[in-house]
């Protein structure tokens, strides 16, 4: 089964993509690993990839379709998209590039979560600055304020999460996803999950729609 999964930051993509991934047997592409991964491979998509990062601009969508495609191509079997696409026009060119190879997208899933639920969870989170330890305040607290359970590092809160960057993120997130949620509910199966609750009966909830057997 080859999916997509959509949501606003925090809404719990990454945490549900290794769940189901790992229940539908599926490999897991997230376009954040893909980039690291070329580019720690020093291959040419990586080198292009780069140049853009580091520069601090944003990867052209057609860089960041060839690099996806690329690795698209190189799977024996199933995938879960997870980050791509981004924009309608990447939607566009998957669509395109599954076409030409024979493959479908069975379905797209949304992680639905209000911008205040969105907020208070970023806001909330904290990581170690030493291992790299993810806490939230609010559903995973430390055992000490501002200390790591696992190595007694100190506690930080990323830049990306103050509430001043995080409702910034949002405003990107409309501009440029909300449309693509539109172009998918158009022309594709979509599923829009509550994400407001419990991550694990998030996952039932989408595994049963899916029809994957309950554990």
């Amino acid at each position: 089964m080859n999916l997509i999964l959509l949501g606003a930051p925090g809404s719990g993509k990454g945490t549900q993509a290794k769940a189901l991934s790992q229940r539908l047997k599926t490999t897991h592409l997230s376009t954040g690993d893909v980039f690291r991964e070329e580019i720690a491979k020093k291959t040419a998509l990586g080198a292009k990839v780069q140049g853009y990062v580091t520069s601090g601009k944003l990867v052209p969508d057609a860089v960041v379709t060839e690099v996806v495609t690329a690795k698209l191509a190189a799977l024996p079997g199933s995938f879960l998209l997870d980050g791509f696409p981004r924009t309608v026009e990447q939607a566009i060119s998957l669509d395109a590039y599954l076409k030409k190879s024979g493959k479908k997208l069975d379905r797209v899933v949304y992680l639905a979560l209000s911008e205040d639920e969105v907020v208070k969870r970023l806001t909330a989170r904290r990581n170690c600055a030493s291992c790299g330890e993810l806490y939230n305040v609010v559903s995973k607290p430390p055992k000490h304020a501002q200390f790591c359970d696992k190595c007694g590092g100190k506690l930080v809160q990323r830049q990306d999460d103050t509430e001043e960057t995080v409702k910034k993120r949002l405003m990107v997130f409309r501009d440029l996803t909300e449309p693509l949620i539109a172009f998918y509910k158009a022309n594709e199966n979509v599923f829009e999950a509550d994400a407001s609750g419990v991550a694990q009966d998030i996952t039932e909830l989408i595994a049963n729609e899916l029809g994957v057997p309950a554990r």
